[in-house]
């Protein structure tokens, strides 16, 4: 196959203009309005089918081409409530809510595959199918009913009829322009949780006529610390992490209610049964010494599975079009992404595009930003994949 990236290289002002309006103008999860509507436009002008309100406020577009396969690209789209600290000219206009995680870029990648596969179509270059784009709301959290934008779209028929689907991550701790892909298990599983830990208020004067409900959650914490170091063997990846603990009311009273959020990640579903298991014998230690503790599971995404033919093949179309020395093997993380749920309905790959600057920025920092000649270079590849996975649909 003739490579893309020229194609794709010919919009990258273009697709820098795009990513650098979504970045000044993030919208946080379930709230993607602007940025559903300047995607779905852009489809529209492109002559793509649109249909929006997918899954809330997500964005299906399709690109009909005769019998073939359906395969399907996507791209999430939602900020993060993070201020930005950049200096940037095109920084945040949203106080308190930035794209810290590249969801601008994905959404500027996938646009720049639209372009990519339109032209391919005019020239009649387009192998036989239907190319279906998700522009998904919400990867970054869930709903009042602890559903992310992923299960809202599959809910609304968004993977109907999908033979394969490729999404794509920019990845700003990764050297820029090489292509990260292998198959099976890539990222990892994650369940949040809630402990609320109840004890009885007193007078700080008088702790013995109280029960500390701070001291019990303290207990529970360190023994926390024990469940992967004592619990896991050691070929087993699992984490467990508490983010969050509130409690108290003033410093001179003994606090009553103490409530701690986490997440649980994990590869196996052993691991995660051995961590959850863990996670309340940890705190049953409140009900010992004259409290109690109680612990909810909440919503949570599987581990992220790169189907095997799916991979080489996606592995394939990125040489093709960026080069043998752009696609690298990626070592598995403990991130979670709702991808995860998409690549359950048909056979996937997930993506990462390195794309670090000098010196690399964190995901979710008030100070991310990225190397945007990446853009292009992405849009090539998901086109690439796309029309790669038309030619060959066994």
């Amino acid at each position: 196959m003739t490579s893309l990236f020229p194609a794709a290289r010919a919009l990258e002002s273009e697709l820098i203009r795009l990513r650098r309006d979504l970045h000044r103008n993030p919208e946080l999860s379930f709230r993607e309005t602007r940025t559903a509507a300047v995607a779905a436009e852009r489809m529209r002008r492109l002559g793509w089918q649109v249909r929006t309100g997918v899954g809330r406020t997500g964005v299906v577009a399709e690109l009909p081409h005769g019998d073939g396969p359906l395969v399907a690209l996507r791209a999430d789209m939602d900020a993060l409530p993070i201020q930005e600290q950049g200096e940037h000219e095109y920084r945040s206009m949203v106080p308190g809510v930035m794209h810290a995680c590249g969801h601008d870029a994905h959404v500027s990648i996938l646009v720049g595959a639209a372009a990519v596969l339109t032209a391919l179509q005019a020239r009649r270059e387009l192998p036989a199918g239907t190319v279906r784009l998700l522009f998904q709301p919400s990867e970054e959290t869930a709903d009042e009913q602890g559903s992310s934008g992923a299960m809202r779209m599959i809910e609304d028929g968004a993977m109907a009829g999908v033979a394969r689907i490729f999404g794509l991550h920019v990845g700003a701790h990764l050297p820029s322009g090489i292509a990260f892909i292998s198959p099976g298990p890539i990222m990892a599983g994650a369940t949040t949780f809630q402990v609320t830990v109840h004890g009885r208020s007193a007078h700080a004067a008088r702790p013995h006529e109280g029960v500390d409900a701070l001291v019990l959650a303290a207990h529970g914490i360190l023994a926390c610390q024990d469940a992967v170091a004592r619990h896991l063997a050691p070929d087993q990846q699992g984490v467990l992490s508490i983010g969050t603990i509130r409690g108290g009311s003033a410093e001179n009273v003994l606090a009553d209610r103490v409530e701690l959020h986490g997440t649980i990640r994990y590869f196996e579903d052993e691991v995660r049964d051995v961590l959850q298991r863990q996670l309340q014998a940890a705190f049953a230690i409140a009900d010992v010494l004259g409290g109690s503790a109680d612990v909810q599971l909440g919503p949570g995404y599987p581990p992220l599975v790169n189907d095997e033919r799916t991979t080489a093949l996606a592995r394939d179309a990125v040489a093709d079009t960026l080069g043998q020395n752009a696609v690298a093997p990626f070592r598995p993380m403990m991130g979670a992404e709702d991808f995860a749920l998409l690549a359950r309905e048909a056979p996937g790959c997930f993506i990462w595009l390195g794309a670090a600057l000098e010196p690399p920025r964190e995901h979710h920092h008030p100070n991310f930003d990225i190397d945007e000649s990446v853009l292009a270079k992405g849009a090539a590849a998901l086109a690439a994949c796309a029309v790669h996975a038309l030619r060959q649909p066994d």
